[in-house]
């Protein structure tokens, strides 16, 4: 039984090789497109070979949780951000899909709209309506304690996706399932070097703020575009907190205090998107003056891409559903999960993005 309910705010290699098989549920709808998010058949995520895990093994014993069937517990999905974004809907999506096709007894779901104290209190009031294992996206890399030591104190396991959190495995949480986001922003930066030839003036549209996701993939563009291409400028870094409306406002801004800027590195989609559109009122040809790579994978991106006003894409897959109960089935029967479990990523460019577009979501 699949249950949508509303906050009362607003009224290793085993694993690995087991849930590189699994195929990932489809996509809803983003709020700008009127396609299905994309071919789950081609949009499977799959966990890297074992050396790409690392930590400890935490198993069930070690955890100090009671044994559990998934198919007759509670389960919740802490959500942390709006699903006005296609990574959100997707991500959410492939949760409820994967639960019930294994046959959870009951999936609570809560979307904390970006708030911290929001999601503290989503978590806990799952707590108290008896989930007995968690899968939370988190909001921030931090802040989250009193929602975990909540969740440690009845005994109820927690495995985090998309984000890491920075408290300690296998006590205050069992794994982290997601990319390698230095490698994202390393891979952008190759991409950023390709399409300019290493040479010009570029501006960061910086993710939110608080989370690992926003500091790594600014490192791994950062570190690489110094150490390969010092004839590509870095002129700007502002953050658009992952929002198209954001990423706009700020390209337009930079757009008049820096006229020459002739590539924009968004460290997701949404914000490259509002970047293209921006650049189009100021009358640039977005992909030609000005290059644009980001990081998701979303059909509009990958459309954009198709259309020749977008230049790379480098890919953050969300659709966790599959391996995350696949992890947790793992754990329920004893084996070790490793403390990160990282995925891999593929990449659209100009040759690929026509053929690639049925994987986007």
């Amino acid at each position: 039984m699949m249950i949508q309910r509303r906050p009362r705010t607003l009224a290793v290699a085993c694993l690995l090789a087991a849930t590189a098989t699994l195929a990932a549920a489809g996509c809803a709808k983003s709020e700008t497109s009127n396609t299905a998010g994309g071919d789950s058949s081609q949009g499977a995520q799959e966990a890297k070979s074992p050396d790409s895990t690392s930590g400890s093994g935490c198993s069930l014993e070690t955890y100090g949780a009671p044994k559990l069937d998934l198919k007759n517990a509670v389960v919740g999905f802490s959500q942390s951000e709006k699903e006005a974004n296609p990574f959100r809907i997707a991500e959410t999506q492939s949760i409820k899909d994967e639960a019930k096709k294994i046959g959870v007894k009951k999936l609570l779901t809560t979307n904390a709209q970006s708030q911290l104290s929001k999601q503290i209190s989503d978590i806990q009031d799952m707590l108290s309506q008896g989930a007995q294992f968690l899968i939370v996206a988190p909001l921030n890399s931090d802040g989250l304690e009193p929602a975990l030591k909540a969740a440690a104190a009845k005994k109820v396991p927690v495995l985090t996706i998309d984000r890491k959190v920075n408290s300690t495995a296998c006590k205050d949480y069992v794994a982290f399932l997601g990319s390698n986001f230095v490698e994202q922003g390393k891979r952008a930066a190759d991409a950023m070097i390709k399409v300019t030839g290493g040479k010009g003036k570029v501006a960061i549209l910086l993710g939110a703020s608080g989370n690992n996701v926003t500091t790594d993939r600014t490192k791994g563009f950062v570190d690489q575009v110094k150490a390969e291409a010092p004839g590509l400028e870095i002129v700007a870094q502002q953050t658009g907190e992952f929002a198209r409306d954001k990423g706009q406002q700020v390209m337009e801004q930079l757009i008049q205090s820096k006229p020459d800027i002739s590539a924009v590195y968004a460290e997701n989609d949404e914000m490259g998107l509002g970047a293209l559109t921006a650049i189009k009122a100021a009358g640039k040809k977005p992909g030609k003056d000005v290059k644009i790579v980001s990081v998701d994978g979303t059909r509009n991106a990958v459309q954009a891409l198709v259309n020749g006003e977008y230049n790379a894409v480098i890919e953050s897959n969300p659709r966790f559903g599959p391996l995350a109960f696949a992890t947790a089935q793992k754990f329920y029967a004893g084996e070790e999960i490793p403390e990160n479990v990282i995925i891999t990523d593929r990449e659209y460019d100009e040759a690929n993005a026509k053929d690639s577009l049925g994987g986007a979501y």
